[in-house]
């Protein structure tokens, strides 16, 4: 069995040490890797991230991130990936990473993704050099999301990502904005890839839950959404271990602090 544990949006400010490493004591008895989807920091500052790496820093299973549209704010994106992988954190954009755990193989691709909303209320690359821009980026990191799923030797293959991929998660977040919390895109990809689970983060006021199209299980597991540090997801022999709700076994984190 692989138990990962997944969080997004921990938001780490200048003031933020010591808030995140003790909701996450005894993580290793529950769980064999941490995947973080996106917005590590609050300005995207490398100050910001220094502050995470040092919670983070030294940790007993290993951890997989991808960045999110706070920690591009700054224009200091590379800095921030830098930060992170000098603390032994693994980055992804367009990338894969593939763990050996208890003699199975999980393999994690991941990007940051991008805007531009859902069938019937997408944007197109026609138009406006900006309009072309915005939408040519998405295509551009969900083709790349897909090549690296489908490069990983792995028994299961995770998605992970910062942008929605499908609208179902974003339920509860202004429909107006849907178009800026994330694309079909990139849930295409992944259903042509293949994978098992798919995690992302960034819609606080979304839900937990959902599917895309092709069947692959979708996960929004921003901390204002699941309430807690994180969630854990097991996989089994061959397959997702199952509850009755949703195909996927969830088990609650800690409390998370206020």
């Amino acid at each position: 069995m692989i138990r990962v544990a997944a969080t997004a949006d921990v938001h780490f400010g200048l003031d933020s040490a010591g808030t995140l490493r003790p909701q996450l004591e005894r993580l290793q008895e529950r769980a064999d890797v941490l995947l973080v989807a996106g917005d590590l920091t609050r300005h995207g500052e490398p100050e910001e991230a220094a502050v995470l790496a040092q919670e983070l820093r030294d940790f007993p299973v290993p951890i997989i991130a991808v960045l999110g549209n706070h920690d591009y704010h700054g224009d200091q994106q590379k800095a921030i990936r830098e930060t992170m992988e000098g603390a032994g954190i693994t980055v992804l954009e367009g990338e894969g990473a593939v763990l050996d755990i208890g003699g199975l193989r999980l393999g994690v691709a991941g990007t940051k993704g991008f805007g531009g909303g859902f069938i019937g209320a997408n944007a197109t690359d026609f138009g406006e050099p900006e309009m072309k821009a915005f939408v040519r980026l998405t295509k551009e990191l969900s083709a790349r999301l897909g090549q690296a799923l489908e490069d990983l030797r792995a028994d299961h293959r995770v998605a992970l990502m910062h942008y929605a991929p499908i609208k179902e998660t974003l339920e509860g977040e202004p429909s107006q904005i849907w178009p800026f919390l994330g694309s079909y895109l990139l849930g295409e990809a992944v259903d042509r890839a293949g994978a098992d689970l798919i995690l992302h983060g960034h819609a606080h006021r979304g839900v937990e839950k959902g599917i895309t199209p092709g069947g692959t299980q979708v996960r929004n597991v921003a901390q204002p959404v699941i309430q807690r540090a994180y969630r854990l997801y097991c996989f089994g022999d061959g397959q997702i271990d199952s509850d009755l709700e949703t195909g996927i076994a969830a088990s609650a984190g800690p409390a998370r602090a206020p």
